[in-house]
């Protein structure tokens, strides 16, 4: 029972990079013409990432707002971000 519990746990982490309704973030990665928007769960990024963290962290200091969070990396590909992701 507990492999198919995290089989299914793992399948919904999945479903939730594919989310397009209740993402809290949008990360603008690349520079034009090479720019690529990603939408993602802030809680997630912050346990996965330690530098998404300190970045989202810092954007929290700054504004302290319950509202949809835009960062921008635009000294990463797409490619990559998404690889990370």
């Amino acid at each position: 029972m507990s492999a198919q519990f995290f089989s299914k746990l793992s399948q919904n982490y999945v479903e939730l990079l594919k989310d397009d309704e209740y993402y809290d973030i949008t990360i603008e990665v690349g520079e034009d013409p090479n720019v690529k928007i990603f939408r993602a769960h802030k809680n997630i990024l912050c346990y996965r990432s330690p530098y998404l963290r300190r970045i989202l962290a810092s954007n929290n200091r700054n504004n302290n707002t319950n509202n949809l969070v835009h960062i921008r990396l635009p000294n990463m590909s797409s490619e990559i971000f998404q690889i990370i992701l």
